[in-house]
């Protein structure tokens, strides 16, 4: 899973564990460092993560940037 992280770009399309309240399990990357954003898809809603609790909460990687 390590390596994956690695390739995370933002703009890159992930689905998280949980959905967000609105719905949508589709996220966009916004910034990636020792924190993490994300945008909501869906509702535009932006949520901030520690790097450690991003990684335990990412399901899978939808799309990387630049695909």
């Amino acid at each position: 899973m390590r390596e994956e992280q690695e390739e995370l770009l933002p703009g890159a399309v992930v689905k998280m564990k949980k959905p967000h309240p609105c719905g949508s399990n589709s996220w966009e990357l916004i910034r990636i460092g020792m924190d993490v954003k994300i945008k909501c898809r869906n509702c535009g809603r932006m949520v901030s993560f520690s790097r450690k609790k991003f990684e335990k909460a990412l399901r899978e990687i939808l799309k990387r940037e630049g695909e």
